[in-house]
Formats: C-alpha cells, structure tokens, sequence
C-alpha cells in the first residue's frame, strides 16, 4: 500500500481524472454529431481564469475553479452563436481556429505573463492537505503531509469524475438525451418532428466548454505552471484519442481510452527512444481492428448482460 501511496502514482492518476473530463467534454458534443476541435481554447480560459482568481484577488480555489468553467462556457455561447449551424468539418476548422486565436492572444497579453506563463499557482493538494492538517485528519492517516495531500486532490477528483458521470448519464436518459440522439442520427429528421437543433446542439456545446474549463482550471492547480504552450492543438487530438480510442459511441469510453492512453506512455518511460513509435503503432492497428474504439454499443450491452447473470450463477 505503501509502494502506491507515493507522489508518481498519485499523480498519474490525478492526470487519469483530467484526462477523463477532457475527454467526456468531446464525447458530450459528438452526442449531437458536433466535432468541436476548439475544447483546448476552453481549456486555457479555464486554467488562466482560476490561476489569475487565485494568484491576484485571493479567490478561494473551488469558487476560482467554478468560475474558469463559467468563463469557459460564456466564450463558448459567443463562438457558437454564429458557428453552430456549421456541420461536419466547417464546424471543426472553426473550433480549430478559435483554439489557435486563443493561444495566440494567451501569448501576447501581460496579464497571461505571455510565453513564460503563468507560475506559483496555488497548489490543490497543498490546499487539501492544509484543511486536512486542520482537521487532523494527516495523523489519523500516518502519512505525510505532501502525500496526503495527493491523496485528497485524487480522492477529490474521483468524486468529480463520478458526479459528472452520473450527471451525463441522466441527462442521456431523459427527453434531452433523446433529443440529442436523434440529431445525431439524422438532423434534418429530427428537425422535422419539431426538435430545435440549434437549441439543443448549443446545449451540448456549452456543456463541453464549461467542463473543459473546469479540467483546465483543475489542471492548473494540479501542475502550479500554465502556458500557452500547454493548451495548442496538439491537446486536442489526445482529447479526440481518449475518446477514440476507448469508444466514442458509449460513455465508457471516454474513461477507458483517457486510463489506457495516460498509463501507456508513462510505463513506456524506459523505452523514451521508442515510446512514440510503440504508442503509435498501438494506435494504429486498434483503428484497424477496433474502428469503433475498444467499448462499442454491443461490447457495453454483452458486459452489461454477463454482469447481471453472474450473480444467478453464483447461486
């Protein structure tokens, strides 16, 4: 237990529950049919709104983090009002382009810190770990105070992943969940049977950019250093292989590929001449076996089925 409570292995699983809503945030839009490539671009209005909340007017961190998400998706009600009646590709350049502007401005303004980025971010876990001192909660443990600190900021985190989880998978089974699922499956029908598309397609659009603003603001607690760097469109194909990767048509999904595609390079450390070429070729022969991702509708249906008689077996 030990061996696993240590700062490496917290981390990496911290970086799991990241890398997890940024990749729910694509799934939520393709639920529409919508391919936004402009999630990185919410993402650092995210992480710079928490930061600069924190760092200069003392906000506290979980108000700071609320507010990146809000930001994050009044941007997103800006850019998709004169973008989301675009389809298909028209619709990802657009997005694509909008993260690029992002990154371009984040580079250019003093009060980002331009290319140097913003430092000394105030740290999630040290903040957990202080209210955990407080509480007397570190003694109680036994461990130390740094690791403890990880340790809620991971606990924290899994909450969140499983609150947002729950809340997509409600909202997939309601009338609106219904009604993104028809426009996914043919606009111009739904349209026709009185859906507003727009209405709805904005709905998810929203709901993308605001949990992407949340990951990012997490993700500036988490690393204490944000630059425009970390935010080009090089984050947003990892968010598009997350969910690719794991299966773009189940929720699962998301979780799998984000878990899969967060340890694989990490345990490829050791071979740093090859990583990429392994993590590549892994890539490449799933799409051709697996076009539909490792979790597909049925995969999810069969695991669901075994799942509720292997209790009567036992019997």
């Amino acid at each position: 237990m030990e061996d696993l409570l240590n700062g490496y292995f917290l981390q990496v699983l911290v970086f799991i529950c990241i890398n997890t809503i940024l990749a729910l945030t694509i799934y939520m839009t393709l639920c529409t049919g919508l391919v936004s490539l402009g999630n990185a671009g919410f993402m650092s209005f995210g992480a710079y709104t928490s930061a600069i909340l924190t760092m200069k007017m003392g906000l506290p961190m979980p108000a700071a983090i609320l507010c990146g998400g809000i930001v994050a998706a009044a941007v997103a009600l800006i850019i998709g009002i004169p973008t989301i009646r675009l389809r298909g590709l028209y619709l990802a350049i657009a997005t694509l382009g909008f993260g690029e502007v992002v990154r371009v401005i984040a580079l250019n303004m003093k009060i980002t810190n331009g290319a140097l980025g913003l430092s000394g971010i105030p740290s999630m876990a040290n903040s957990l770990s202080s209210f955990a001192s407080d509480a007397g909660l570190i003694d109680a443990l036994g461990i130390d105070s740094q690791t403890a600190g990880q340790l809620l900021m991971c606990i924290a985190l899994i909450i969140l992943v499983t609150v947002i989880f729950f809340f997509w998978y409600r909202l997939e089974h309601s009338r609106i969940g219904r009604a993104f699922a028809a426009i996914k499956a043919d606009e111009y029908a739904a349209s026709l049977s009185g859906i507003n598309v727009v209405y709805y397609k904005m709905m998810s659009f929203l709901f993308s950019a605001f949990f992407a603003g949340v990951a990012g603001a997490l993700y500036a607690h988490a690393t204490f250093f944000i630059s425009p760097t970390d935010f080009t469109w090089h984050k947003v194909v990892d968010m598009l292989l997350y969910t690719v990767f794991g299966g773009s048509n189940v929720m699962w999904g998301p979780l799998l590929g984000a878990t899969v595609l967060t340890i694989v390079p990490e345990s490829l450390r050791a071979m740093s001449e090859y990583r990429d070429i392994i993590y590549g070729l892994m890539l490449v022969i799933l799409m051709d076996f697996r076009p539909d991702g490792i979790l597909s509708y049925d995969a999810v249906k069969y695991i669901s089925r075994r799942l509720k008689k292997s209790p009567k077996g036992g019997k």
